[in-house]
């Protein structure tokens, strides 16, 4: 199956073999591939629309992307909560009759996607039909509806590499080999970079060099290690928060995500990235010092001082509320600018390449996480089937572990900006 700026469909498989090291989603790269055809290339005369446009444009159909994507993910969630109500109480057989109905429920989905298909076709087919009663000729109204697009052929080398990661999963996985996600993360980034270097050849090279130290700084803000969970433990055990409440915080963090997009979608299209991350890492190194105040107590001299409003639970909700939305944020203005400058017979290919190396930076980000757990060692009580404790609760190295983590946000990304934006990668406005 062709479509346009989709490459062929046995690619896709390669593409899916790819990004499963990554965590990351196929529909994920198929819609913002397809979101490509949703932006006008023309004005209503037929006549280019102005770059700046453009990016605005692109900007803000990548941002709506992501946010169909995390409100579909978000709205499954919430229906799960409310579905799962009291299933633990059910017998075997009420369990089983609860999957297969949340089950069914999955069925409308394709339904969904394929309405959005038959609307898209209704459009076209509506200006089709206007254009032809303004008198338009058939090859005008083509150019008017359609967008220019290139051949697409298939490219030797991302069956080679889909390939490659197969059998270095299946032997890492089947051989029960030491460090396998080092050696797995290792072997898919010598994959992704070889691909990538085979995509950007086919770009102008200061193009290129643009979408490479775009995408490295990019790697870089992503990459930055979490707390971990033993910061989890300590909110649970010490600040008593309970799962209820975390769950709370975890759907504030799904909302605002969405709102933080639209309010943040201006700056993304007139912005370079490299403003974009260096805003991003020094608030999210500003919003880590909340989490270190509650570790060192600040909470309680707050509570004292409001009359017990602003306590643990009211500090992690304003810090989760301000939070939230940047994660999702850095992402969009390479989405972006793929969509406008890519080859048009190879906009998914660079779609699926470039988010497979910068969604590797979760893989580094989770290697980082374990690596710095390791070195501040934090663990929580433990206890047998009879109640004697066999590890006890030591939260001892949990702040300094919180700073190093707070100042890895910082530096981590400033430094990548400093080094790209003084090196022949240096990114385009």
């Amino acid at each position: 199956a062709r479509m346009g700026t989709v490459m062929p469909l046995s690619a896709w498989y390669v593409t899916a073999a790819l990004l499963a090291p990554c965590g990351y989603v196929l529909q994920d790269v198929v819609a913002d591939a397809m979101s490509v055809e949703a932006v006008p290339h023309a004005d209503g005369q037929g006549q280019p629309l102005p770059e700046a446009e453009t990016k605005s444009l692109h900007t803000t159909m990548q941002t709506f992307g992501r946010i169909a994507l995390i409100g579909g993910s978000s709205a499954a969630a919430a229906l799960n909560v409310a579905l799962f109500d009291g299933a633990d109480a059910l017998p075997q057989e009420g369990k089983g009759a609860l999957y297969g109905f949340v089950f069914s429920l999955a069925l409308l989905i394709p339904v969904i996607s394929l309405s959005g298909v038959a609307l898209a076709i209704w459009q076209k087919w509506r200006k089709a039909a206007q254009l032809r009663r303004a008198g338009a000729a058939e090859a005008e109204i083509r150019a008017r509806i359609e967008l220019p697009r290139e051949p697409v052929t298939p490219n030797h080398w991302y069956f080679i590499g889909g390939g490659a990661f197969v059998l270095l999963s299946l032997a890492v996985g089947l051989g029960d080999v030491p460090y396998s996600q080092e050696i797995v993360f290792s072997g898919s980034m010598g994959i992704v970079l070889l691909l990538m270097r085979q995509l950007v050849a086919v770009l102008p090279t200061d193009q290129a060099r643009a979408l490479i130290g775009t995408a490295i700084i990019i790697f870089v803000y992503r990459a930055t290690p979490l707390r971990g969970p033993g910061a989890t433990w300590f909110e649970i055990d010490v600040l008593g928060f309970d799962q209820q409440f975390l769950s709370v915080l975890a759907l504030i963090t799904s909302l605002l995500t969405l709102a933080g997009m639209l309010i943040f979608r201006p700056m993304m299209a007139s912005r370079p990235i490299t403003w974009i991350v260096a805003f991003l890492a020094i608030t999210e190194a500003v919003l880590s010092l909340p989490n270190i105040a509650l570790y060192y107590g600040a909470h309680h001299w707050t509570a004292a001082m409001t009359g017990g409003l602003v306590d643990a639970r009211f500090i992690a909700m304003v810090d989760t509320a301000v939070e939230s939305p940047l994660g999702q944020v850095a992402m969009i203005p390479m989405l972006a600018w793929i969509a406008r400058n890519a080859p048009s017979g190879l906009k998914a290919t660079f779609f699926a390449v470039m988010a497979s190396f910068t969604n590797l930076a979760l893989s580094a980000s989770s290697l980082g996480t374990k690596y710095l757990n390791e070195i501040f060692l934090v663990t929580r009580e433990v206890t047998d089937s009879a109640g004697t404790i066999t590890t006890p609760a030591d939260y001892s190295q949990l702040g300094m572990l919180l700073i190093t983590v707070g100042v890895i946000l910082l530096l981590a990304p400033l430094t990548a900006i400093f080094v790209i934006q003084n090196s022949r990668f240096r990114t385009s406005e």
